[in-house]
């Protein structure tokens, strides 16, 4: 479980940032393919870790 907790925690911390300290001015980075990609499919795979170690039956 530790491991899909993990997965989920770098997934929310590759999301973080791209927002504009002005809110005039609009910052593509926003847009970036970690935020947009690579984030949100590491914590997919973080859950699927979780739900297989929740269901897992011990030897």
């Amino acid at each position: 479980m530790g491991i899909g907790l993990a997965c989920i925690v770098l997934g929310f911390l590759l999301m973080i940032g791209g927002g504009s300290d002005n809110p005039n001015v609009f910052n593509p980075a926003i847009y970036n393919f970690r935020r947009i990609r690579v984030a949100p499919t590491l914590v997919l795979i973080g859950f699927g870790i979780e739900v297989y170690a929740i269901l897992r039956k011990p030897n």
